[in-house]
């Protein structure tokens, strides 16, 4: 056991030796790209630890039943049905359905107060990916930079040796310098993904919002409300 423990502490530190001498290789480029690193994995589990807390992958179950009672004409229902919840479907629908009781408001100005709920939910939703775009478009640029750098310096030294130049130093000097674009694409590919995972689960909320919104707009109100100031006045 203790054999085992200690061969794979020693393949531990060999990786991390390894990879530390990788970006030493690398330049300053290789560490603009592993703060890169650092931060858009930062920013895909922040990402989708917001997106869980929005209700993106909830399924929407309560937040269906609320807009099928509405439909229904039982109103009170369908409020109550989404009591205390928070997810983006629920919050959108039960702004629509108290816009849409309010007497001080006409169609058009319950539609829009509808449309403003909608579009800061849209908002918070996005937050986080025009960062996460930025770092998939800048990576592989300081990645082909860094070679660009690597490249030069490789190409000076052999300029300086002259005739007594190895080719197998050139050749270091060549593949040291195409280590930035290797990791530049690790990190853009990546990144790139989660920003299309995450514009696809965002559109697909947005749609299911637009469909929610649309259905409680469609059928008339049979009770209004008076608004909560009326209310308190009277």
């Amino acid at each position: 056991m203790d054999s085992i423990l200690g061969e794979d502490g020693a393949l531990v530190g060999a990786q991390i030796a390894q990879a530390a001498d990788f970006i030493l290789l690398g330049g300053p480029a290789i560490w603009a790209i592993a703060a890169l690193s650092v931060i858009a994995l930062a920013l895909i589990l922040w990402k989708i630890w917001r997106l869980a807390l929005l209700g993106a992958w909830a399924g929407g179950r309560r937040a269906r039943r609320a807009v099928e009672l509405w439909a229904q004409g039982l109103e009170e229902s369908a409020v109550q049905e989404l009591q205390g919840r928070r997810t983006c479907r629920a919050v959108l629908i039960r702004a629509a359905m108290d816009a849409r009781r309010d007497i001080s408001l006409d169609d058009a100005g319950a539609r829009a107060e509808t449309e403003r709920v909608a579009r800061n939910l849209i908002a918070e939703a996005r937050s986080g990916l025009r960062p996460l775009e930025l770092i998939a478009t800048i990576a592989p640029l300081l990645g082909l930079l860094g070679t660009v750098l690597g490249m030069i310096a490789a190409f000076q030294a052999l300029q300086e040796a002259g005739s007594q130049t190895d080719p197998a130093t050139l050749a270091g000097g060549i593949w040291e310098a195409l280590l930035t674009t290797a990791a530049g694409m690790a990190v853009a590919i990546p990144a790139s993904m989660a920003l299309t995972w995450f514009e696809s689960v965002v559109d697909g909320l947005r749609l299911e919002m637009e469909d929610a919104a649309t259905r409680i707009f469609l059928r008339p109100v049979r009770e209004p409300v008076e608004p909560v100031a009326a209310r308190v006045a009277g």
